[in-house]
């Protein structure tokens, strides 16, 4: 079902994105089961020329399964300056789920949805929240942080705009190490800040450049403030030592479990 048009999002991108999955919908012949805005616009710190990265999560005619030359289980659209639309089967949102892929968990907590049964979003839930794993998200936060900082930094001299995608995962990384009894940090980089015991100096200065990063088009380059530089490599150094002393969980029932949605949204 098609949602309204929130404030945070100008009509003519909505109806830009609207129109592009009614075009998948059509030339792919699936169903989209969940399609949300992701990236920086619903983590929380959007910058003006910020695309529009839509997500979804599809399925398949059975028919269309049942062949000896299986389709691809993602569907990528053109690429624009604009928008960025692609989407996952759900047979490969579910693997990724159990492997601790944290991606999936964010989409079903996206506060942008363009489109979505909220029934498929609560069975979602439901799942993780019995096959979800601290370690293998923890992993997958770790990685992801590493990556981000490596990629986006030389000598610490990082594309201010893109420190966050290493400021966004290094945070993750706390909140777990904070909230020993959850597996899955909140998706608004906002609540998981709020949430995670910050120094004052530390909030403040990563506040103040939220906001500018909301009116400013191009931040330009320039040495990571040393205290969020030290902040990024202290949570991902505890991270990857707590990581050292844990073992993944794994019910054996998972995929049994993720078989039941599976086969249920798959009309079976």
């Amino acid at each position: 079902m098609q949602q309204p048009c929130p404030d945070t999002i100008p009509v003519p991108a909505w109806r830009a994105v609207q129109d592009r999955l009614d075009g998948v919908v059509t030339s792919e012949n699936v169903s989209i089961l969940w399609a949300i805005e992701s990236g920086s616009r619903a983590w929380g710190f959007p910058s003006p020329d910020s695309d529009f990265d839509c997500r979804f999560v599809y399925v398949r005619p059975i028919a269309d399964q049942i062949r000896l030359n299986p389709h691809r289980d993602v569907i990528e659209t053109p690429l624009t300056p604009i928008l960025d639309v692609n989407g996952w089967e759900l047979s490969k949102a579910l693997k990724l789920l159990l492997k601790g892929n944290a991606v999936i968990l964010e989409w079903l907590e996206s506060p942008i949805l363009y489109r979505g049964n909220t029934s498929f979003r609560d069975d979602m839930l439901a799942l993780a929240a019995q096959v979800a794993d601290r370690c293998l998200i923890t992993r997958h936060y770790a990685h992801l942080c590493a990556r981000q900082w490596e990629r986006h930094s030389d000598g610490r001299v990082v594309k201010l705009k893109k420190l966050f995608y290493a400021l966004r995962p290094a945070m993750s990384l706390r909140w777990l190490r904070l909230h020993q009894n959850q597996a899955v940090p909140p998706m608004s980089f906002l609540e998981t800040m709020s949430q995670s015991d910050l120094p004052n100096a530390t909030f403040a200065m990563i506040t103040d450049l939220i906001k500018e990063k909301a009116i400013t088009r191009e931040m330009g380059d320039g040495r990571a403030p040393t205290n969020l530089g030290a902040f990024i490599d202290s949570e991902l150094d505890l991270g990857l030592a707590a990581l050292s002393t844990m073992k993944p969980m794994l019910r054996p029932e998972r995929f049994d479990l993720a078989n039941q949605v599976l086969r249920h949204w798959n009309g079976l």
